[in-house]
């Protein structure tokens, strides 16, 4: 083991193997993954605020997923959905900066198709 001029072991190596590196060079910026990343943030407020006027309309029975539901019962419609689409955002924008941004475009994707094209329909049509 290495010992440094301190009389400690050099921090850098754990039982005479050097420490392998964790992070990974950061992604570089992309036209499509900001693109998506908008998208996705687009899509979370429309459904934050579809469904909100859903519940306000049609009452919690109208909300498809029962966490939703449940975290409206507890904490109340406009803290629940906030809590919701505000931890959906910060999840999709680490996927951004990982770099994954296939997975925020399938997320997007999902999100207006899944959940702000029917509650669309059923606020507006």
């Amino acid at each position: 083991m290495d010992v440094a001029a301190g009389g400690y072991a050099d921090p850098r190596t754990l039982l005479g193997t050097t420490v392998p590196k964790i992070w990974s060079v950061p992604p570089r910026r992309s036209l499509f993954g900001d693109v998506v990343l908008v998208t996705f943030l687009v899509a979370q407020v429309f459904d934050g605020a579809f469904t909100y006027l859903g519940v306000m309309t049609f009452g919690t029975a109208a909300e498809a997923n029962p966490v939703i539901v449940s975290l409206m019962l507890h904490l109340g419609h406009g803290t629940a959905l906030m809590m919701a689409k505000l931890v959906a955002a910060v999840l999709g924008i680490g996927l951004h900066l990982r770099g994954t941004h296939g997975a925020v475009a399938l997320l997007a994707a999902f999100y207006v198709t899944a959940a702000v094209l029917p509650w669309a329909v059923i606020l507006f049509f």
